[in-house]
């Protein structure tokens, strides 16, 4: 589109929400979006203009009115997780899926290997926890390793342990992605090693409705971490129209966004793990309930949701252009 086309069709609406006060959070919340939308797109094809420059003032009289004042940055904190991180997930969704499909690839590697090879377990998992799980169900206690300790001495660990994890897999990413998806194969093939070390047992099921309590927001949040760590390797490898500086300062951003969104998940799940998943004598509803909650939690909030608000948020603006 050439720019005059462009000025012309959004004029009148950069001119409203310019006189015009916002309404409610809600609303600006939408008009900041739909300028820094208007924004990116004057940056691609106008970098140099006086538009882009215009744009840019805009945004950031709406980033300054989210953060004037504490009620404000109350607002903004309810954006955050209402709007802007869905739109960095549906944004940055074929990072995910690629997260995802690594994870899932290396978590099967990790089956195979231990299937066909019943040392590699031991080689990853090492002898000691092999054998304390072996003892564990000689005992007739197989999950017994979530009861060990005091609840929230172990929830301390495992929360810290994680968010460690999932920083680490996510800062790796400055190494081109290459750090990032050797720390994901290290935790697929982990993870699968673990699974199988039960199904060789027989406890195959009974392991997925003890372990995958807290394991379904834990390793969705691994994969989350990776998603993080691609978007910022893949800023300094595809830049784009920006230069590399400025595409790579853009990453590492909405990296750490993503990062700070799923540490409410991480510590979720170090709360399932140490409270909920050593109760292995629970119900299997309530497993079961447990385990769908967290899955429809996730499928919902980082697929369907963004989803939905992107579209959403598309068709507000194309109403809003049909009516120049």
């Amino acid at each position: 589109m050439r720019e005059p086309l462009f000025i012309k069709q959004n004029a009148d609406k950069w001119k409203s929400y310019e006189t015009e006060p916002a309404k409610d959070p809600d609303d600006i919340a939408e008009r900041f979006i739909t300028i820094t939308d208007d924004l990116a797109y004057s940056k691609t094809f106008y970098p140099k203009s006086k538009t882009t420059l215009y744009l840019n003032g805009l945004a950031a009289g709406f980033h300054q009115s989210i953060y004037k004042n504490k009620k404000e940055k109350t607002n903004r904190f309810v954006f955050f997780w209402k709007t802007e991180l869905p739109l960095l997930f549906n944004q940055y969704r074929m990072q995910i899926l690629y997260s995802f499909a690594f994870f899932i690839t290396f978590f099967l590697i990790g089956i195979l290997s231990a299937k066909y090879d019943r040392t590699f377990i031991r080689l990853v998992l090492s002898d000691d926890y092999v054998n304390m799980t072996n003892e564990n169900i000689s005992k007739g206690d197989p999950f017994g390793v979530y009861k060990s300790q005091n609840e929230f001495i172990m929830f301390w660990m495992i929360a810290k342990n994680n968010l460690t994890v999932t920083a680490i897999t996510f800062v790796l990413g400055i190494t081109l992605s290459a750090g990032t998806l050797l720390n994901l194969f290290r935790n697929g093939l982990m993870v699968g090693c673990f699974q199988y070390l039960f199904i060789a047992k027989g406890l195959g099921m009974q392991s997925v409705l003890v372990i995958w309590i807290h394991g379904t927001l834990e390793i969705s949040t691994i994969i989350l971490a990776g998603a993080a760590g691609l978007i910022l390797g893949n800023s300094m490898l595809f830049p784009k129209t920006y230069s590399r500086a400025v595409s790579l300062k853009r990453g590492a951003r909405d990296g750490l966004k993503i990062m700070l969104g799923i540490s409410p998940i991480v510590v979720t799940a170090a709360v399932f793990e140490s409270f909920i998943t050593r109760h292995t004598e629970m119900s299997l509803w309530l497993s079961c309930s447990i385990l769908a909650g967290s899955f429809l939690f996730i499928i919902w909030y980082v697929v369907v949701y963004p989803t939905y608000l992107s579209h959403r948020l598309k068709i507000v603006e194309t109403s809003n252009e049909g009516e120049y």
